[in-house]
């Protein structure tokens, strides 16, 4: 099951990268806490806490951070590929998406 979460994460990566189409982030990490409308997320080097509260590990780079949306959350089963843009700023896309539904979340407190 690992080896098919991390194919997928590593698809997903790879299809986020081409859909932005942004140059690399000059951002320091993807690391902290996350916001986007009523939702947050906090993403700790391998870890994070969904916005549906569960801690789990996924796949993290200084970048980007992917994982599968766990059982007891909506949307279970469901791909998530994030890429950090800038300091301020990271895109959320969701396997299957269109370019128009990925979502932008801002850091809950400005690095700056």
């Amino acid at each position: 099951m690992h080896s098919a979460r991390r194919a997928w994460a590593t698809s997903a990566a790879g299809v986020l990268l081409a859909v932005l189409g942004a140059p690399e982030a000059r951002a320091d990490a993807i690391d902290g806490d996350w916001c986007f409308a009523t939702q947050t997320l906090n993403i700790q080097g391998p870890r994070i806490r969904t916005p549906g509260g569960t801690e789990m590990t996924g796949d993290y780079t200084r970048h980007s951070f992917n994982y599968v949306v766990p059982a007891q959350e909506p949307g279970a089963g469901t791909g998530i590929a994030m890429r950090l843009l800038s300091e301020e700023t990271m895109a959320l896309a969701r396997a299957g998406e269109r370019d128009a539904d990925h979502q932008l979340w801002k850091r809950c407190k400005p690095i700056s």
